[in-house]
């Protein structure tokens, strides 16, 4: 089994509280659910109003599909991003468990 977690940080800077910036870091997660059907969640930054971080997680039996599918998760977050807030920084690890 393949596990790749992708940690995402995001600069928001037209967020003026964290109102704003939580409906940003809140609709991107509930995006990659639901569209994507992926683990996803706001996992760091929480306190910071014009940065955050977003995690999200995909499992796979084959190497080559979980990279396709967290490539895939990728660019949708760079995608629906666009005019709201900047990705500042990408840090991705595999897992093999079969090892």
């Amino acid at each position: 089994m393949i596990t790749i977690s992708v940690l995402v940080t995001l600069s928001i800077p037209s967020a003026l509280s964290l109102k704003d910036k939580r409906s940003v870091a809140r609709s991107l997660v509930e995006r990659l659910r639901q569209r994507l059907h992926i683990a996803a969640a706001e996992v760091g930054m929480q306190d910071l109003v014009q940065s955050g971080q977003i995690g999200f997680a995909v499992v796979s039996g084959d190497r080559a599909t979980a990279r396709h599918q967290a490539d895939e998760a990728l660019r949708f977050v760079e995608d629906d991003l666009i005019g709201r807030a900047e990705i500042t920084n990408v840090a991705r690890e595999e897992y093999d468990l079969d090892a």
